[in-house]
């Protein structure tokens, strides 16, 4: 799938680059605005609304590769996703396998007592452990991996057709969850096969936005007609929001992609057709660009605060919720938390972009994904 002549290079659209600004701001809400005992109706309530920002995350991916497939070469593809995810991937590893190390405990490392060289390969294939969100490294490597086919299925016309069966696995088969705590009486080998399991289930379960990412770069006409059936697709997200936490709090299943399917069309749909007035407001589309530059970097780093925060005010993870009061408190706390993630997260990535700079050092984003 090479081809010798040169092509035009393609710009990334606006509306993309700032749906990818929104993304990682809801990502890193999902792991800071969380409220109520798990299980509680808050909770339940809050996950829904905030979980799940990483579909969006992948449905832009899959956008972006077949919106730059016009110049894929399958061994270039991986060097480049070499250089520009997994080696920011390991230099912003470091911090967590070294808390690992140190503060097994308050870090949740399941691993403690392993070898810490097989420690650290266990950390680095699964994702999960050293830096929670990381877990999407290693299952978007596999998308890296097959990228050469799903090109090829595009171009035989066969892998939209696939799109209806791979939604129905997205809805029946949810992602696994997975804690210190549900592994704590197995063996290395077994935790270990654990966290693989739940790379691979997200690998099955978010293909369908992968793929449809792809389809809607590919037919981007199409985006309009989301928008001329917006009520439509707004009553969808809410229904299957509102049945998704009924399922959820009732323990027989929990599945927060599906509602957000609807919202990734209907974000996408409303960014493309008020793409001039969003670049017309050059302070607000510039800020939602800054966000869409560090979005890999805030991706990175994020999680490292969050555990910070946690630590110097005792807050816990998830921050119970029993009557009114404590509701006030949680969410306030929330934002607090937010804020701080977000604005410690970007003034690190910046603080270091610039020391990386100074010694001459100019593609940064190998380093921190900025």
């Amino acid at each position: 799938m090479s081809d010798n002549i040169t092509k035009p290079k393609k710009e990334i659209l606006n509306y993309i680059n700032v749906f990818r600004g929104l993304a990682i701001l809801l990502i890193v809400a999902g792991h800071t605005m969380q409220i109520g005992t798990k299980g509680s109706w808050i909770n339940t309530i809050s996950f829904e609304i905030v979980a799940g920002g990483t579909a969006l995350f992948i449905f832009i991916s899959g956008f972006l590769f077949q919106h730059l497939s016009y110049k894929f070469e399958y061994k270039n593809y991986l060097k480049k996703k070499w250089t520009n995810v997994i080696l920011p991937y390991i230099f912003t590893a470091i911090p967590g396998i070294l808390l690992c190390f140190y503060v097994p405990a308050a870090y949740g490392n399941p691993f403690e007592g392993l070898n810490p060289i097989t420690q650290i390969g266990v950390f680095l294939t699964t994702g999960r452990v050293h830096n929670v969100p990381t877990w999407f490294i290693p299952m978007i490597v596999l998308f890296f991996i097959f990228s050469y086919i799903l090109l090829y299925l595009e171009k035989k016309n066969i892998l939209y057709k696939l799109l209806p069966f791979l939604f129905i696995i997205t809805i029946c088969i949810p992602r696994l969850d997975i804690e210190p705590e549900y592994v704590v009486n197995m063996d290395y080998l077994h935790k270990y096969f654990e966290y693989l399991k739940y790379v691979l289930s997200g690998f099955i379960h978010f293909t369908s936005m992968y793929v449809f990412g792809m389809y809607l770069s590919k037919y981007k006409e199409k985006i309009d007609i989301f928008y001329n059936y917006r009520l439509l697709f707004f009553i969808l997200m809410i229904a299957t929001s509102c049945i998704d936490i009924y399922l959820n709090h009732d323990n027989i299943l929990v599945n927060g992609t599906v509602s957000k399917m609807f919202l990734t069309v209907l974000v996408l749909a409303y960014l493309k057709h008020y793409d001039e007035l969003i670049k017309s407001h050059v302070k607000i589309n510039n800020l939602l660009d800054l966000a869409a530059k560090y979005s890999f970097g805030l991706f990175f780093v994020h999680w490292y605060f969050v555990f910070l925060f946690n630590q110097l005010f005792s807050i816990p993870k998830v921050i119970p919720v029993n009557n009114i009061c404590q509701l006030l408190y949680a969410c306030s706390t929330a934002t607090l938390r937010y804020l701080f993630v977000l604005i410690m997260s970007f003034i690190v990535l910046y603080s270091i972009k610039k020391i990386l700079n100074k010694i001459k050092i100019e593609n940064t984003r190998q380093f921190i994904g900025v």
